[in-house]
């Protein structure tokens, strides 16, 4: 009898696009789905904060109120239907981010903070306060420490360039450490933890997936990896496809890389143990074979991954246009993949507890 899986999300980071991960959590969620661990990076360590930090019958809720907050600053639509009208729009939207900021994330610094005006030359164009509120209203952050779900962000120490993980199991998480993973410079300023400063960890890797796979147990994982930029796409065109493009690239982290580069150590995990069998008992403590057994998580994983793919409107703003209107195409846009992929026959019939690491991306559409 197969041990059950721990069910796990991963969240890339990626501004306003998080709603799709919000949607497809809730997908998730009233298919019950229930995560014993949430890892985050950037706007995933938001939502994955509000997740671990609410029991499970009001995160849903709470999800909701932050993206409604959000997105509240631009409510209306486009004002002539079709593609040129909807893309004018976006950019619109995008352009009042960038003006005026979001209510309850961030807002412009006043023009005596930068220098030579203010006495301490400012370190980022945005004020990231009213995020500060919000989580504090969002989140029950001694919940989240005491009773939640594994918690997992990850920052950029700025005076090293090394990656830290913020980790519930480890310390005791506050805001400070949820504000450090999404602190993505110059637009917002770094955070300090006792004595170090921190960006947004999308500066080094913008998916926790490593973080997940090399602190994994010995317990079959069911992971949910819910991407923001997708790494495949087409030629660009123009200039503002260069753009698009090139930030797609970049913070898709090499999803891909990273999961054919844990199959392969499955791999190796798997014929080191078959090695040890057919070895004689003095060979069997042998370090190099010790070596090889250490290669990869011991657990078998299944990870099914899901990718905002790029709508039609969309452009190098898509990551900072906070309309009230994309937040709902994104939002359901994370609840048909996750539908898609839970019907699918592939996920269906898939084996429990299978040995290595199989990989189902199976929610992928012509859009």
């Amino acid at each position: 009898m197969p041990k059950s899986e721990q069910n796990v999300l991963v969240l890339q980071g990626g501004g306003a696009l998080g709603a799709y991960q919000a949607g497809a959590f809730q997908k998730l969620s009233s298919g019950g789905f229930d995560p014993q661990w949430v890892a985050g990076i950037s706007i995933g360590s938001i939502n994955a904060a509000i997740i671990c930090g609410n029991p499970p019958e009001t995160r849903v809720q709470q999800l909701e109120t932050l993206w409604e907050t959000i997105s509240s600053s631009i409510a209306f639509s486009p004002w002539t239907c079709g593609p040129n009208s909807r893309q004018a729009f976006a950019e619109f939207a995008a352009a009042t981010t960038m003006s005026y900021g979001v209510p309850g994330f961030f807002r412009p610094r006043l023009p005596g903070d930068f220098w030579p005006f203010g006495q301490v030359p400012a370190v980022s164009l945005y004020d990231t306060s009213p995020l500060v509120e919000t989580l504090g209203e969002l989140v029950d952050f001694d919940y989240l420490n005491d009773k939640g779900p594994r918690l997992s962000v990850g920052a950029v120490d700025i005076e090293t360039g090394n990656f830290a993980y913020f980790d519930n199991q480890k310390m005791r998480i506050d805001v400070r450490h949820i504000m450090a993973s999404g602190a993505l410079p110059p637009g917002f300023p770094p955070i300090e933890i006792d004595g170090r400063f921190y960006w947004d960890g999308g500066l080094v890797s913008n998916t926790p997936l490593q973080y997940v796979m090399e602190n994994a147990g010995t317990d079959p994982l069911c992971i949910f990896q819910i991407d923001l930029f997708d790494a495949r796409g087409e030629l660009p065109t123009d200039l503002a496809d260069v753009q698009q493009r090139e930030k797609d690239i970049r913070f898709s982290s090499r999803t891909r890389l990273t999961t054919d580069r844990y199959k392969q150590l499955h791999n190796i995990h798997s014929a080191a143990e078959r090695l040890s069998a057919k070895l004689p008992m003095e060979l069997r403590s042998d370090p190099d074979l010790a070596f090889l057994l250490a290669a990869g998580p011991e657990c078998p994983v299944a990870l099914a991954h899901l990718i905002h793919r790029k709508e039609g409107f969309e452009s190098n703003s898509k990551d900072y246009e906070f309309s009230r209107l994309s937040m709902s195409e994104h939002w359901t846009s994370g609840e048909e993949d996750v539908q898609r992929t839970l019907s699918h026959k592939a996920w269906k019939s898939r084996k429990i507890g299978k040995d290595g690491l199989q990989i189902f991306d199976l929610a992928v559409t012509d859009k």
